[in-house]
């Protein structure tokens, strides 16, 4: 059904407004869209990021000739949103604020990521779109510790969980915003995707978050990792996922976790490094800092304070429902942590000759 269901989009002509095509996900989800022939437009905060976009895509091997167009506008500002929203057919609001480094303040995340989620649903709700595909996160779903372990779409993060990240946060009260908002206005349909942590091929010389936690492994700039479990999914297979969310008629009105399997640990991460990268084996990580060391670290070092919040335990988290409602197959999370280094090595991201007895 669905690779049917892309080509009956491309033939319809009518574009996909993708927000945050500048993003790790976003620039891998406009690819696939450009790859399947679906007219796509993209929406900017300014002429530069026109660039930063193509850029991507040529990195990506996608010609967007023929294929692309762009909107200006801005998640903090109603000015520009209705024209990009002209024509539209679909949009997926991929966009959020994701800080590489803690915020100040919890608002600086929190805000826009509230209210440009209510911007772009509610500009989308006038221009007569049916569905928008809302970016979330696991963040909203698996921070508010459950004695089983066990997640599911069901479950929501509690946003006053003490020592709950400002991110995290964010995403929790702008996906409940954004539910409301629907059950109260009505005229659009909404569905989110919860992804767990994302991996797999950057686009470019500017990895993702996620990506450069790689690349500080295999760069020997990780010694020691906290304890912690987490969800990790591809970043095309929560491309893939976003798509069969946008088309399949029964996916409105749902969430959707995007994880690949089992959790993984930093410590396992390293392990699958180590074992496909000998030569990179004096720069991984050599220790794995117990709970109370990590509960003690945190206390200076606010990058740490997601895993003493979790104090090592293992999350099981469900995706039967992506695989069972839309037919979602994920890659296997040791391919994808492989996959991921590779692109890091294409880039020249990591310390020459650290892949090379894998390669």
């Amino acid at each position: 059904m669905f690779p049917e269901d892309l080509e009956r989009l491309a033939e319809a002509g009518e574009p996909v407004l993708v927000t945050g095509a500048t993003g790790y996900l976003g620039g891998h989800t406009v690819a696939r869209l450009l790859r399947e022939g679906v007219p796509t437009r993209v929406t900017i905060r300014k002429e530069s990021q026109r660039d930063d976009v193509l850029e991507a895509l040529r990195q990506a091997g996608v010609d967007p000739v023929g294929g692309l167009t762009f909107g200006t506008a801005s998640l903090d500002e109603d000015r520009g949103w209705s024209d990009a929203m002209d024509g539209v057919g679909h949009v997926l609001h991929l966009a959020s604020p994701f800080p590489f480094t803690p915020p100040e303040t919890e608002d600086e995340l929190i805000r826009p990521a509230r209210d440009g989620a209510l911007r772009v649903i509610g500009a989308a709700r006038e221009a007569g779109v049916a569905r928008v595909v809302m970016t979330s996160s696991f963040a909203a779903i698996g921070y508010t510790v459950k004695e089983d372990g066990h997640y599911s779409e069901a479950d929501w993060t509690d946003p006053d969980t003490e020592g709950l990240p400002p991110y995290h946060k964010s995403k929790t009260l702008a996906e409940r915003a954004a539910w409301e908002y629907v059950k109260d206005k009505g005229g659009v349909e909404l569905t989110v995707v919860n992804p767990t942590g994302i991996f797999g091929p950057v686009l470019g010389d500017r990895p993702s978050a996620s990506a450069g936690l790689v690349r500080a492994m295999l760069n020997g700039d990780m010694p020691v990792v906290p304890v912690m479990h987490f969800g990790v999914v591809d970043v095309r297979d929560a491309a893939d996922l976003h798509l069969r969310a946008m088309l399949h008629p029964r996916a409105a009105g749902e969430r959707f976790i995007g994880v690949s399997g089992p959790a993984l640990s930093f410590w396992e991460m390293a392990g699958i490094l180590r074992e496909r990268y000998p030569a990179a084996a004096d720069l991984l990580p050599v220790r794995e800092l117990t709970v109370g060391e990590v509960v003690e670290r945190a206390r200076t070092e606010p990058s740490l304070r997601e895993a003493a919040t979790l104090r090592g335990r293992v999350p099981v988290i469900d995706n039967t429902k992506a695989r069972s409602l839309l037919g979602w197959e994920p890659r296997d999370a040791a391919q994808t942590v492989v996959d991921t280094a590779e692109s890091l090595f294409r880039f020249g991201l990591v310390q020459p000759g650290a892949g090379a007895a894998g390669a």
